[in-house]
C-alpha cells in the first residue's frame, strides 16, 4: 500500500494508527489508497503495534571491525544494560553505513512496531534524526549536545572541552610547546568542540597546533597518522587522541618506530577505558564516565517511556587521568 500511495511504510503506519506528525494530506492519500485496494489493518496487528515491545534500539554508524576495535561501545551498552535489562527491557542493535541506512532502518522498526524507543549517538551538525523520530512517534534521547532545537534531550558526554583543556594545561605544565591533536570524523559535534578547545587552549598560551588530524577511528588511520606526525622534521613532543583505541595504537607505533613513551613523545586518550589502566606505560586519558553516560541515558529513555525511574544522575564533567604515558618535554626530541 505504501508504493500506492506514494510514501514510507512508516507515514502509512503513522497514517493508519493515528501516531506521528504527517500532513493531512498525506495521511488522506494514505486512507484513499487503502480504500482502492480493500485494505483494512488486521486487529491483532493494531493491537500488537499498540503494546509495548519492551526493546530499545541503539542504532551505531561504525564498520563491524571499527566497533569490535573500540571498548567504547562496550562500556555504553554496559551502562545501557544495566538500566534496562532489570526492568524487562531488551536492547536491539544495528551498524549502519550512512544517515541514509539509518533514516531507513528508524523508518521500518517503527512502521513494524518492533521498538519503545532509540538512544541516539554521534551527534552531527544539522542532525536530522530527533525531527525524525519524534515524527514517527518514538521517544528517544541523544548522547552529546544536540542542536539547541532538538526535540530529544541529549544526555551526558557534555562540557566535551573540559576535559581537552585540562590534557593541554597539564602537557604545558610539563615544558611541551609542540602538541599536534589526532581527531575523529569533523562532521560530529563532539569533534568540533574538542578541537576548538584544543586549538583555544594553545591559543592561550601563545601557541598553535603542530597539526590537527581528522580520523575515522580505525586503527589503521591512528597508525598512519602518527607515522606522519612523529615523521615530521619539527615532529610533536606530545600527541592527543580523541579516543583511548586509537591513542593505544599511537603509544604501539611510537614505540614500534624506536621512540619511548613518554621519555621521546607523550600520548594523551580520551574515555579513561579499562585498557589504559593495563598498558605500558599507563596511559593518561579524559575519564567521560561512559558506562554512567549510558544508564543516564537509559534512565532518561524509560522516563519519556513512561517509566516510573529514578531521574537520570551524572557526577560532574568530563576530568583528566594522569598516568605514565605522559612526562616533561624532551629536551632534544
Amino acid at each position: 500500500m505504501a508504493a500506492a500511495a506514494g510514501v514510507s511504510t512508516a507515514a502509512v503506519s503513522q497514517a493508519v494508527n493515528g501516531t506521528g506528525r504527517i500532513s493531512e494530506a498525506t495521511r488522506r492519500r494514505v486512507l484513499d489508497a487503502a480504500a482502492e485496494l480493500g485494505w483494512s489493518p488486521s486487529a491483532s496487528a493494531s493491537a500488537l503495534r499498540r503494546a509495548r515491545t519492551r526493546t530499545i534500539a541503539l542504532v551505531v554508524r561504525r564498520p563491524t571491525d571499527v566497533l569490535g576495535a573500540d571498548p567504547h561501545f562496550s562500556e555504553l551498552i554496559t551502562g545501557l544494560e544495566g538500566e534496562l535489562a532489570p526492568r524487562g527491557y531488551g536492547l536491539l542493535l544495528h551498524l549502519v553505513a550512512d544517515m541514509a541506512q539509518e533514516s531507513a532502518l528508524y523508518e521500518r522498526l517503527a512502521a513494524e512496531g518492533r521498538i519503545d524507543g532509540a538512544v541516539l549517538t554521534d551527534a552531527r551538525a544539522d542532525d536530522p534524526r530527533p525531527r525524525l523520530l519524534r515524527g514517527l512517534g518514538l521517544p528517544a534521547v541523544l548522547l552529546g549536545a544536540p542542536d539547541p532545537a532538538s526535540p530529544v534531550p541529549g544526555i551526558g558526554l557534555g562540557q566535551q572541552d573540559a576535559g581537552v583543556r585540562e590534557a593541554v594545561a597539564h602537557l604545558l605544565e610539563l615544558g611541551h610547546r609542540r602538541l599536534a591533536y589526532i581527531a575523529g570524523p569533523s562532521d560530529l559535534v563532539h569533534t568540533g568542540l574538542r578541537r576548538a578547545a584544543f586549538e583555544d587552549a594553545l591559543a592561550g598560551a601563545g601557541l598553535r597546533p603542530v597539526a590537527v588530524r581528522h580520523t575515522d577511528f580505525t586503527e589503521r588511520a591512528a597508525v598512519a597518522v602518527t607515522e606522519e606526525l612523529l615523521a615530521l622534521a619539527d615532529r610533536p613532543t606530545a600527541l592527543v587522541f580523541s579516543n583511548d583505541s586509537m591513542a593505544v595504537c599511537g603509544i604501539g607505533t611510537a614505540q614500534r618506530g624506536g621512540l619511548r613513551v613518554p621519555a621521546d613523545v607523550s600520548v594523551v586518550g580520551y574515555d579513561n577505558l579499562p585498557l589504559g589502566r593495563w598498558l605500558h606505560p599507563r596511559l593518561t586519558t579524559v575519564d567521560q564516565q561512559v558506562q554512567r553516560v549510558g544508564a543516564a541515558a537509559a534512565r532518561a529513555l524509560l522516563v519519556r517511556c513512561g517509566e516510573d525511574v529514578p531521574p537520570p544522575v551524572l557526577d560532574g564533567r568530563p576530568r583528566l587521568v594522569v598516568r605514565e604515558s605522559t612526562g616533561p618535554v624532551p629536551s632534544a626530541p
